[in-house]
């Protein structure tokens, strides 16, 4: 039975990171708004991803600086001194997170159930979601809304461009030149795909015709990596690592005609914009993970090492379990890529 069966007053959605979840968490919180257009909501996220939701129509954002530990938490309880919701949507399983909700007022207080929960999410929460079934993270967000009361449908993302954000992305992506960007790093290195491999791939799309873009954060690895996967090209590729806005990046992601990534806040991002995603994973579930809307696409080495690491089916094994080595992305192949870069029209 739903919690709600009129629109609540107001609800806060705890979702403080990563970029790929925050991404996740957009498609049900603009799924209760066309629903329930007069319920207010607010939303904590950390200082990055605030980048991304500061333009969303209708929520009100407050940010948590996670560097500045109690005092940032103290800081947002400041600001909702006095304030209490109808509900909150306690979507992060960090402990820093659930000690985060001690100071947001909320009739329920709304986690997952304890099979899914870590970090001891359950004793901070009086309401949990029944789903103990969902495989991807997105469809277990929408659990909570559902929860809530709202009609499960198909994700949908609106995430206003400025004219600046979009000028900056016709700069490199000129209307009607077929582009590819590569957003190559993930959260840790051992994830990302071999640089030779990369430069390969880079190379051969633009022998087929392509606009080549690199893309990733500044950070000092990311920038380092970019300049590796270059050195190796025969040809040129326009490498804009660390010069992009989150908001610049999203508006080159909505005009690519396809992005290869590994697991990876870009690849969803692009899935945001409706572009394809060619995902490439080895340590984690892409059924748990992957780009939501390329699921198609994704080329996987997770099942073969996740079962040889574990000597149980993938059946038999937990919905979030990794893999671990720095030797397993080795596995996908660039011909393997290349495939499905050709199912691009």
């Amino acid at each position: 039975m739903a919690l709600f069966s009129t629109a609540p007053h107001s609800l806060c959605i705890l979702r403080l990171s990563a970029i790929g979840d925050v991404c996740h968490a957009i498609a049900a919180v603009q799924a209760i708004q066309k629903q329930w257009p007069t319920t207010k909501i607010t939303w904590i996220a950390g200082k990055v991803e605030a980048q991304l939701l500061q333009d969303l129509p209708n929520i009100e954002l407050i940010t948590f600086d996670k560097k500045a530990g109690f005092s940032g938490m103290k800081a947002v309880w400041a600001q909702l001194k006095g304030r209490r919701f109808d509900a909150l949507l306690h979507m992060q399983l960090a402990l820093r997170a659930s000690l985060l909700t001690l100071g947001i007022k909320a009739d329920y207080k709304i986690g997952f159930n304890r099979k899914r929960a870590k970090e001891g999410q359950w004793l901070f929460t009086n309401k949990k979601i029944p789903d103990t079934q969902s495989h991807h993270v997105l469809d277990s967000f929408f659990s909570f809304i559902e929860y809530l009361g709202v009609q499960k449908t198909p994700p949908q993302w609106h995430i206003p461009l400025s004219q600046s954000e979009l000028n900056f992305a016709y700069e490199y992506i000129p209307h009607g030149q077929k582009t590819l960007v590569i957003s190559p790093a993930a959260s840790k290195d051992e994830r990302n795909w071999l640089t030779s491999r990369y430069a390969q791939l880079a190379d051969a799309a633009i022998e087929q015709g392509y606009n080549v873009l690199l893309c990733g954060s500044p950070a000092e690895r990311e920038i380092k990596l970019g300049q590796e996967i270059t050195k190796l090209m025969k040809n040129k590729a326009v490498n804009l690592i660390g010069k992009t806005t989150l908001k610049q990046l999203t508006a080159l992601l909505h005009h690519a005609q396809v992005v290869v990534a590994p697991d990876s806040g870009p690849a969803h991002l692009a899935t945001t914009q409706g572009t394809p995603v060619i995902g490439l994973y080895g340590h984690s579930n892409p059924k748990r993970t992957g780009p939501y809307l390329s699921l198609d696409r994704v080329v996987s080495v997770y099942e073969q090492h996740v079962q040889e690491q574990h000597n149980k089916p993938l059946s038999e094994l937990p919905w979030s379990t990794r893999v671990k080595g720095e030797h397993v992305m080795k596995d996908i192949q660039l011909e393997q890529v290349l495939n499905q870069l050709s199912r691009i029209n």
